[in-house]
């Protein structure tokens, strides 16, 4: 199975706790959280909407929104695939142990999680404040 997943959306699926924007949001995280954990499935990284924001009511005409708000979420993408080979297919198990290598401390998570509407409930985030 082939996920579709933008840069930032790498981290939120680490910390992801059931919160959304709405049900239909939430259970397409959900979904999509366990399909990322099988064995077997396979991640294309983009920085643009994919199968996370399918579900997003933010969603309008292929922009987060509004145009600021969707600048803002490609910076955050962008920032995480850096680190990544965009024209790679990552086996989906081994690219998330390297999220938790690459991301593992408040400042390697500052740029791109700091004005998150989530950060506050975010495990993931939570924990990289912890380790300074």
């Amino acid at each position: 199975m082939k996920l579709v997943l933008r840069g930032h959306h790498l981290l939120c699926l680490k910390g992801f706790q059931g919160y959304g924007y709405d049900k239909s949001f939430t259970e397409n995280m959900i979904d999509v959280n366990f399909k990322r954990k099988q064995k077997g499935a396979t991640v294309k990284l983009i920085a643009e909407p994919d199968d996370i924001c399918s579900s997003c009511p933010n969603l309008k005409d292929n922009i987060c929104e509004n145009e600021l708000q969707n600048n803002n979420i490609i910076r955050m993408d962008l920032e995480v695939l850096k680190q990544f080979d965009s024209k790679k297919e990552y086996d989906s198990i081994e690219l998330f142990e390297k999220i938790d290598d690459i991301f593992n401390s408040a400042e390697s998570v500052s740029e791109i999680c700091s004005n998150c509407m989530w950060h506050e409930k975010c495990l993931f985030y939570q924990k990289s404040l912890n380790n300074r």
